[in-house]
């Protein structure tokens, strides 16, 4: 699985990526973290405001940190898909 934390680099990007991270550390999956902090790789994505998270190339959530379990079940949605 390949994740993705699209933004500047701001605090909202870097609370995004920690909650990334303990959501992938508590489910146990093999998974890549990649910060995306280029404006013009961002813009490749159908996202307005950042920060954004990529599941597998599908953007899942922009604009805002979601929750843990949002993060959570944004996760385990694109396992159950694989």
């Amino acid at each position: 699985m390949k994740i993705k934390i699209l933004g500047p680099g701001c605090a909202r990007c870097h609370q995004l990526e920690a909650t990334t991270k303990e959501v992938i550390k508590e489910l146990g999956i093999d998974a890549t973290l990649e910060e995306v902090k280029d404006i013009k790789k961002i813009m490749v994505y159908p996202i307005l405001t950042t920060p954004g998270l990529v599941i597998d190339e599908k953007l899942v959530c922009s604009g805002r940190v979601p929750t843990k379990a949002e993060v959570n079940t944004f996760i385990t949605t694109a396992l159950a898909k694989e």
